[in-house]
């Protein structure tokens, strides 16, 4: 059986046995986001802790970012020619050891290696997340279940983050928040190696891109490395320029190898004419410059401008995911049945830049209600409204040999506008004054709301889709 083009995999059908798929997936893609999150509410205690000054600060987010982005192409094409299940157990492996080096780290460059490792380990288990469940669920409302399921996942990791990361460094320490992936992935590890079934890969195609993918790591890296020099040296700073170059030749050389060199390319530039991807990946670009620099500001203004306690912070953002949930995994899914997916992202995004435009008016005064409670339900509805129609748009269309790059690559895309955006925002940021610190994040929220509102009429680059029902 397929649909419109697409191969429905036959190695899982029964609803007992999608149910343990969905399971340890969703397990592994909520350690990803726990640990995101998690650091996201050490960070003021690293910075004290490690000596990181304000723009160094940045790249304990980057370093995990931009070697998460950098090789995602990549992992996702590991798991088309190696096998899902290897890959999956692989990442895990990776990243479980990182994390427990980054608990372990003395020294600033140790803590941020020890970052890269972990973006080395998700770049490979993350596409392999979202290729078991589009390889293992046809398109239709079983598969936008499953991919809400999934997103609501990674939205409930963030917040257990949120509040684990508060508690942890509260009577802890932010060295607990990174060792307490050592666990639980080692119990991931064990899980998938049981109940994931091996798959084959694509046997007869075994050469590895891996030029590419060097040329795409050093090119993401440099382009976030020259953008952050702007703050503390200016545009026409040598460092600045050198990044920049670096990253202009970098990427077009990646290109170009995906184009004329590459056997097996990272990214077959024939996946561009699907309209979904080209259309939906300019899209999450944009939304991922709105959305993952968020929690990075959420987190140093109600630590640095209202004072909360990392406790404080962390139950601070509870309501935040559970609009999010609720809006995502619910309401969306039930809403797709009947409404155009690109009119549910526009709305969202729309939504979501006023919800921003009433974070940017943070001050020390501000009260909890006004100040944190009343943007996060405003700007979470948004979110939660335009993430699950992004996903299904650039993951359908795609045949099962190239499911891991299509998720690669939207993965990829996401994670890409997190880490310029984050890069581009700082630079707005830097003040040692409450004061001043209330403006620079203000200026930031600003800048996220007009980019997310530039999403809502760029959504219809994408093709009109309806999710399906189950026949």
């Amino acid at each position: 059986m397929s649909r419109r083009g697409v191969s429905v995999a036959p190695h899982v059908r029964d609803s007992a046995a999608s149910r343990v798929v969905v399971a340890v997936v969703c397990a592994a893609q909520f350690m990803l986001v726990l640990d995101i999150s998690v650091v996201n509410v050490a960070l003021p205690s690293i910075q004290r802790t490690l000596g990181f000054d304000a723009a160094g600060l940045q790249w304990v987010v980057n370093a995990y970012a931009l070697v998460f982005a950098g090789l995602l192409l990549l992992g996702g094409r590991l798991a088309d020619l190696v096998g899902r299940k290897r890959v999956f157990v692989a990442g895990l492996v990776v990243f479980t050891a990182a994390s427990l080096v980054g608990g372990l780290a003395n020294s600033a460059g140790l803590l941020i290696a020890a970052r890269a490792g972990q973006g080395l380990g998700a770049a490979v288990l993350a596409p392999a997340t979202l290729t078991i469940l589009t390889t293992t669920f046809p398109e239709g409302a079983g598969r936008t279940r499953a991919l809400a399921t999934w997103t609501a996942v990674g939205v409930a990791g963030g917040t257990a983050g949120n509040l684990l990361g508060g508690v942890l460094t509260e009577f802890l320490s932010w060295r607990s928040t990174l060792l307490i992936n050592v666990p639980i992935g080692v119990l991931a590890i064990v899980l998938a190696a049981r109940l994931v079934s091996r798959d084959r890969g694509e046997t007869r195609r075994r050469t590895v891109d891996v030029p590419g993918a060097v040329l795409a790591t050093i090119g993401l890296v440099a382009l976030a490395y020259g953008i952050a020099q702007v703050s503390g040296r200016g545009w026409a700073a040598p460092s600045t320029a050198a990044g920049l170059v670096v990253s202009v030749v970098a990427l077009g050389l990646f290109v170009l190898v995906e184009a004329r060199f590459a056997v097996t390319p990272l990214i077959p530039l024939r996946l561009f004419r699907i309209r979904a991807i080209s259309g939906g990946n300019v899209v999450m670009l944009l939304a991922g410059a709105c959305l993952n620099p968020m929690w990075y500001f959420l987190t140093l203004s109600m630590q640095n401008v209202l004072r909360y306690s990392p406790l404080q912070t962390g139950f601070a953002f509870l309501p935040h995911t559970v609009v999010t949930i609720l809006v995502g995994a619910r309401l969306t899914p039930w809403l797709m049945r009947y409404v155009d997916g690109r009119v549910l992202v526009a709305t969202g995004a729309l939504i979501g830049a006023a919800g921003f435009v009433w974070q940017s008016r943070l001050s020390p005064e501000s009260g909890y209600l006004a100040g944190i409670l009343g943007p996060a339900i405003v700007f979470s509805i948004g979110g939660g409204l335009l993430n699950t129609p992004i996903t299904t748009a650039v993951t359908s269309g795609v045949g099962t040999s190239d499911a891991g790059a299509a998720s690669g690559l939207m993965n990829t895309t996401k994670q890409v506008g997190g880490a310029l955006g984050l890069a581009v925002l700082v630079t707005v940021t830097a003040s040692p004054a409450p004061e001043a610190l209330a403006d620079g994040y203000g200026h930031a929220f600003l800048i996220v709301a007009a980019l997310m509102a530039l999403v809502g009429p760029l959504a219809f680059l994408l093709p009109a889709q309806r999710d399906e029902q189950d026949q």
